[in-house]
């Protein structure tokens, strides 16, 4: 044997970011052992026996001495299965089975089972993205993995479906044959939400204003009626009328699904923002991310540039409803532990959902609700204070009557849409020095003071408001915002009376609890 040494590129992950990992092995001619240093997980500790096995059933039986592998950096943690052909790789490069030199640029991603298949991971797309940014030019992935991977511009994806076969293209004999590319994949974007549109609702033309300004402005939406109102078919349709994902958010978006293990069927970007509807029961854990071992994304990532509908939001826990405050203000979740700290994206639209009472008949005069007084102070006070004051837009859905049926169709998504388009047209070009993208996002400061800020005869409303202690001051500022969004729906150049007398009307707490 005369090579020793074998040398190989994997990918760590924490959280989004990936960092190159140096997979290094080293055959020396002591007491048979297989060890792994640098920080491994128990998942990538025991990689040692699935490498052997593999190796022996693929031909390539490992020799009986001592294997050293390092994975370097060695004070980052290593986590989970995808470190196996990598592992493996390094270890024939160091046992001379196959040349070094070939497997030394090249990064390497999967899990090895013990007939020697190359099986998929999760997290490819954001390691292939990682190794991109790193000036990494070729890849190796398993073949379930390879339309995610191929997401990825400026990189060579290469794929096999056995150790054997990654071998025999690496062997030192046929040195000069190049590693097979990956073949394209059928193209089979998921065109989710297809079959709905927001014609389908009946009658709700304030609902239906309210999920256009929410739309325009990238709101947060709050609506309360009885049950079966069409409360949930309107937050569904939310997303029919939002502008398509760019090719970034679309790439950080699809990168969340890769790691919470989502299958990405198609080398095509789905530029359809996510829609994430978790149920009531959910835990904290699911909603904002984390677990044991492995942290992963919860429903608020997943909802990443999207929308975040939480149905029958009186349900939820008290806790996890608090939890998404500081979300909504930063755009991003931390979550800390004793060796890692894993910032995950989440800047979602919050669209909530619920009932004027547990039982849903305090409607009206409410004659038939049969909650106590202090059930009902307990389900309002779930979705009260500082949490319902980061939502913009709050609107009452009221019973359809039968008299809207026989009114026309409402106007269809495609229809709005090019309304949203024409008004986030108009935010683009009015922000985009300043680095904003929505109205949304506007510091209120900028709305409050300088060239923006609207005359005293336009802000009377909500400033009489705020000197009576019926608006708070960061109600104040989302008023401003969402009266910019009323503007720009209607084409004007800057908010009237009107304009902000709507927002005021739409985001009043007694509206939404009326």
């Amino acid at each position: 044997m005369s090579a020793k040494l074998g040398r190989t590129l994997g990918v760590a992950l924490s959280g989004l970011e990936g960092r190159i990992v140096d997979v290094e092995a080293h055959i020396s001619a002591q007491l048979p052992h297989f060890s792994v240093t640098g920080l491994p997980d128990k998942a990538c500790g025991q990689a040692p026996d699935r490498v052997r096995s593999a190796a022996a059933t693929s031909g390539f039986p490992l020799p009986p001495q001592r294997i050293t592998v390092n994975l370097s950096p060695a004070s980052i943690p290593k986590q989970g299965t995808g470190f196996d052909v990598a592992i493996a790789l390094a270890v024939l490069g160091a046992a001379g089975v196959v040349d070094p030199r070939r497997i030394a640029g090249v990064v390497h991603l999967g899990e090895l089972g013990l007939d020697g298949s190359v099986r998929g991971v999760r997290g490819i797309l954001p390691a292939v993205l990682a190794a991109a940014r790193a000036g990494v030019r070729h890849v190796v992935v398993p073949p379930s993995n390879v339309a995610e991977a191929q997401l990825v511009h400026g990189v060579t994806v290469h794929s096999a479906p056995t150790l054997s076969d990654l071998v025999s293209w690496y062997a030192v004999r046929s040195g000069l044959d190049p590693l097979p590319v990956a073949g394209p994949v059928e193209q089979d974007v998921e065109e989710r939400m297809r079959d709905v549109d927001l014609a389908d609702v009946v009658g709700q033309p304030e609902a239906r204003l309210a999920l256009e300004l929410a739309a325009v402005g990238e709101h947060h939406l709050l609506m309360n009626g009885p049950p079966g109102v069409g409360k949930t078919m309107l937050a569904e349709r939310l997303v029919t009328i939002l502008p398509p994902l760019s090719r970034e958010q679309a790439l950080e978006t699809h990168a969340i699904r890769s790691l919470t293990g989502d299958a990405i069927r198609a080398s095509e970007l789905d530029r359809t923002p996510p829609f994430v509807s978790p149920h009531h029961s959910a835990s904290m854990t699911s909603i904002t991310g984390g677990g044991s071992g492995v942290v992963l994304p919860g429903a608020i990532s997943r909802a990443h540039c999207g929308v975040l509908f939480l149905d029958e939001a009186g349900e939820f826990k008290t806790s996890v409803l608090q939890q998404l405050r500081q979300p909504l203000e930063s755009g991003e979740v931390t979550i800390s532990r004793a060796k890692q700290l894993v910032r995950y994206p989440a800047r979602f639209q919050l669209v909530l959902a619920t009932n004027p009472c547990p039982c849903g008949r305090a409607w009206g005069k409410g004659i038939d609700c049969v909650c106590t007084s202090l059930e009902q102070r307990s389900y309002a006070n779930k979705l009260s204070g500082p949490l319902i004051d980061r939502i913009d837009i709050q609107v009452v859905v009221p019973p359809v009557t039968r008299a809207a049926f026989a009114e026309e169709r409402g106007e269809s998504s495609a229809v709005v849409l090019r309304r949203v388009l024409a008004a986030r047209g108009a935010q683009q070009e009015r922000w985009a020095e300043r680095g904003w993208s929505t109205n949304a996002r506007v510091p209120g400061h900028a709305l409050r003071r300088g060239p923006l800020r609207l005359p005293g005869v336009a802000t009377a409303s909500i400033d009489r408001a705020l000197d009576h202690g019926d608006l708070t001051l960061r109600g104040y500022d989302r008023t401003l915002r969402l009266a910019w969004s009323s503007a720009d729906l209607a084409g004007r150049v800057s908010p009237t009376a009107e304009d902000v007398g709507l927002a005021f009307t739409m985001r009043s707490p007694g509206r939404a609890a009326a």
